[in-house]
């Protein structure tokens, strides 16, 4: 059995191939971090909290980090590499591993004491509820 290699939808002719191989190294070395790799991550809000939920499928959560500091949220951790049985050659490895760490700079003030994260089905999701004087707050206009 042989294997074929990745083709890039849209490829007509199969002589591009190797072509079309050459541009996804290149878009796949300018879409991920030069010193290790970022999970996506998605942030939420609403009046009372901030809500952040980051993919980190794989990951153990003792493997997983997070901090509140000097008014950033720091998300960090590893994804070990699997180990590869000898006299097996690998083809292709999409997947990243190694350390990583996310920084979030929050625009208002947080409740620290009452910050919350769950990690469920490879997903960190952390709520960072307000602090009370960064709530909006209705002001009643008094007539003279």
């Amino acid at each position: 059995m042989k294997l074929t290699n990745y083709e890039r939808p849209g490829v007509a002719w199969p002589t591009f191939g190797r072509l079309a191989n050459l541009q996804d190294d290149w878009e796949r070395l300018f879409e991920s971090p030069l010193t290790g790799w970022a999970p996506a991550l998605d942030v939420q809000e609403d009046k009372d909290n901030y809500t952040i939920s980051v993919e980190l499928p794989g990951i153990k959560r003792e493997d997983i980090s997070v901090t509140l500091q000097d008014g950033a949220l720091v998300i960090s951790g590893e994804r070990k590499a699997e180990k590869v049985a000898e006299g097996v050659e690998i083809h292709r490895q999409e997947r990243y591993f190694g350390k990583f760490q996310r920084v979030l700079t929050l625009a208002t003030p947080v409740a620290a004491d009452k910050v919350k994260a769950a990690y469920k089905e490879g997903v960190l999701a952390v709520t960072l509820p307000k602090s009370e004087e960064a709530k909006p707050r209705q002001i009643d206009v008094s007539v003279n």
